[in-house]
């Protein structure tokens, strides 16, 4: 038998074995590949002792050898489907990796019975199939017993003395990587679940801030439209007719909003909602000083849409005001009116609250105050390299 210590470049083979066997199951057939070409160090020992005659172990030891490499190979092949579906829950054992695990021991035993020292190495590869296809702890497990094993023999059988104390502790390194990828592999997956919930929460207040600010509005001017209506319908028929025409048309807007809402699609412009808060405003015997459309800033503005119309909306249902001014620039927006003002827990409803999550996701600021002769002012400012 020989006892012919390993050369240092067959660490080192190993130590690069471990860093391959690291690789993604996706390119699980590399790193199969490569590790029966790694098997090829062993082809020295075996052609050394069919020089030195012993025939009969270069033999056997040529037949384990292509037995081992194949178990290998199979072992990728039979468990290349076994990664995790679901990076956050561990796969479960699979008991058929347990007669692999069993041939390879088998093999590296025969190996070296037959070569010595020099195929006491073969042993690293038990553990880096067990880590490849099994559980982290269970790969562990096989892993501390590969180790102790790597250690222990060669101090109760001398004569396998020879290979490096380090070389044992290799697949304690590849486990430790491997476990460290895996963990990185949770954590991102479990940081993109978040970042996923995270969307659909944020679609989900978008859409239920966008619904109550159409309806809150139109259901709003429905309401004072339909009172107005019921109060001249003894006086103007005429302009009744017309506020229920306002009515109607109000409803079908409101119907069509919150379809485009749900749908993504909804576009609010300032110049609309300009003319819908003349009409709600007016409704509601409210004098109304609004900007010309016609010297408004160039673009659509749909932030300043949303304020104005959440703000002409608070004005008309609670303020009592007799008279709403609307200021408009290039970079804000102020509604003031004459009416109750602020009461204590202004800015906490869920129309103010929704304007202000919506202004704080443009980037904008917005400000609730009381003007000097009472009422409210609602002021919202976008930064001169966001305006339109």
């Amino acid at each position: 038998m020989s006892t012919t210590r390993p050369r240092s470049a067959v660490a080192d083979r190993i130590v690069r074995f471990g860093a391959a066997a690291l690789d993604d199951n996706r390119r699980s057939w590399f790193g199969a590949l490569i590790a029966v070409a790694w098997l090829s160090y062993l082809i020295g020992p075996i052609v050394r002792n069919w020089r030195e005659g012993e025939h009969a172990n270069a033999a056997w030891a040529s037949v384990t050898l292509f037995a081992y490499a194949a178990v290998i190979l199979g072992s990728f092949v039979v468990f290349r489907d076994t990664r995790r579906r679901d990076p956050l829950v561990d796969p479960p054992v699979d008991h058929r990796v347990w007669p692999v695990l069993a041939a390879m021991t088998l093999c590296t035993v025969v190996l070296v019975a037959l070569l010595g020292a020099a195929a006491l190495p073969t042993a690293i590869y038990i553990s880096v199939v067990a880590i490849f296809h099994l559980p982290s702890r269970e790969s562990g497990y096989v892993s501390v017993v590969v180790v102790l094993a790597m250690l222990l023999v060669p101090v109760a059988l001398p004569d396998l003395r020879g290979v490096p104390f380090y070389v044992a502790f290799v697949p304690l390194v590849i486990w430790a990587a491997r476990h460290l990828g895996l963990r990185g592999e949770r954590l991102s997956e479990l940081a993109r679940r978040q970042k996923a919930e995270l969307a659909i929460v944020a679609e989900r207040n978008r859409v239920a801030r966008d619904v109550h600010d159409i309806l809150g509005h139109s259901l709003t001017v429905i309401t004072v439209k339909t009172e107005l209506a019921q109060r001249l319908l003894d006086v103007d028929i005429e302009r009744a007719r017309a506020e229920l025409a306002d009515v109607e048309r109000l409803a079908r807007e409101a119907l069509g909003g919150v379809r485009d809402t749900v749908g993504g699609l909804r576009e609010v412009t300032l110049r609309a909602e300009l003319a819908n808060a003349a009409s709600a405003l007016a409704a509601a015997d409210i004098a109304a000083d609004l900007p010309d459309p016609a010297n408004l800033p160039d673009g659509d503005n749909e932030l300043f849409g949303w304020v104005l119309r959440e703000a002409v909306t608070n004005v008309v249902r609670h303020s009592a005001a007799r008279h709403c001014t609307v200021i408009v620039t290039a970079t804000s927006i102020d509604v003031i009116d004459d009416g109750r003002g602020l009461g204590p827990d202004a800015g906490t409803g869920s129309g103010l609250a929704g304007l202000r999550e919506r202004t704080r996701a443009a980037g904008a600021t917005m400000a609730l105050s009381i003007p000097a002769g009472g009422g409210a002012h609602v002021a919202v400012t976008v930064p001169k390299q966001l305006a339109p």
